[in-house]
């Protein structure tokens, strides 16, 4: 009967197709892109240095969930002019060779990638006001070996303390060091710094009100990094660097990345395996640990102690290398 619905109408009903775009495996090529690398990130945009001018850009979408950080090399598509109001598209960000990372905390299983593409972290440290941090200097030692990255530690205000008791703790790693400071005799030579970034590129981080930004002023004078003070009651510096940044040595001598002050260096992500393979002398030592020995002061049967035993291992060497151990779960607070 007309307008009545019979059981046998369904094998004549075909269901409505959806109108879409057909699907193709075929990607782009971006044979036009250009190379780039990444000066700082702010709010979901990128300020790149594109043949020696300074290009904007945003992530493509294709690149998903795909983190772009301070010193990636990428290549970008779309206005490369750099003309105000321009905006290109990063479209492939180039294997990453290092990459410094943290962890919010030592419970957080979240690695965040700080800056790539870095060879050597220089650690910035004030010998006084304020008062120098051993736990986040061993912390920031820790990350470097992790990364794969050269150690340097940059002792400021030598004229307000001496630096022999700092480095005392330190050189039995064999930690390179350089000391500046402002006043007094010396101040303001900077010639043996310089010499340690020439030809690298090279991560400043430090604490709050230990003169950061003060030497990445006087490394490149056209930085205009602003500079903060230490609290006079408290004794810790203000953040003044707010993100990460890519700046180029006068003379092409090499790149520095001027990082915001740190409180904390998390390093959930840092396994003891990992970390004594920065010490060839002393892994050569574990190779007969038991098995999940950490290597660490209270492991039974350690490699290490029986090495230090038969008189073949620099004691303070491993004292001061279990101490980095123990700063994986030891914060600077």
């Amino acid at each position: 009967m007309s307008g009545r619905y019979s059981e046998h109408d369904h094998e004549h009903y075909e269901r409505p197709r959806r109108r879409t775009r057909p699907r193709t495996k075929d990607r782009p090529s971006y044979d036009d892109a250009v190379a780039g690398r990444v000066v700082t990130v702010d709010r979901g945009r990128f300020t790149l240095l594109v043949d020696g001018r300074t290009v904007m850009a945003m992530k493509s979408r294709p690149l998903g969930r795909k983190g772009v950080v301070v010193g990636d090399h990428v290549r970008i598509v779309g206005d490369t002019s750099g003309d105000d109001g321009s905006l290109a598209r990063i479209v492939e960000v180039v294997e990453r060779t290092t990459t410094l990372r943290r962890t919010a905390d030592d419970d957080d299983p979240v690695e965040r990638v700080i800056v790539s593409n870095a060879d050597q972290l220089v650690v910035v440290t004030a010998l006084a006001d304020p008062e120098p941090r051993p736990r986040l200097i061993d912390r920031a030692l820790v990350a470097a070996y992790d990364a794969g990255m050269a150690p340097l530690l940059c002792l400021t205000k030598a004229d307000l303390a001496d630096p022999e008791t700092l480095l005392s703790t330190y050189r039995s790693l064999g930690v390179p060091w350089v000391v500046t400071q402002l006043k007094g005799e010396g101040a303001g030579d900077l010639s043996e710094l310089r010499e340690r970034l020439r030809g690298r590129t090279s991560v400043m981080v430090g604490h709050s009100g230990v003169g950061k930004s003060t030497l990445v002023n006087a490394l490149v004078p056209q930085a205009h990094r602003e500079v903060g003070i230490v609290n006079a009651v408290t004794g810790r510096g203000r953040h003044t660097s707010t993100s990460a940044y890519l700046l180029e040595l006068p003379d092409g001598d090499g790149w520095i990345i001027d990082t915001p002050g740190i409180r904390s260096f998390g390093l959930a992500h840092v396994q003891p395996e990992q970390l004594i393979e920065a010490f060839p002398d002393l892994d050569e030592m574990t190779e007969d640990c038991p098995r999940g020995c950490t290597h660490g002061i209270d492991e039974p049967e350690c490699g290490l102690d029986e090495a230090i035993a038969r008189g073949e291992a620099d004691v303070d060497r491993v004292t001061s290398f279990r101490r980095l151990l123990a700063a994986r779960s030891i914060s600077d607070y």
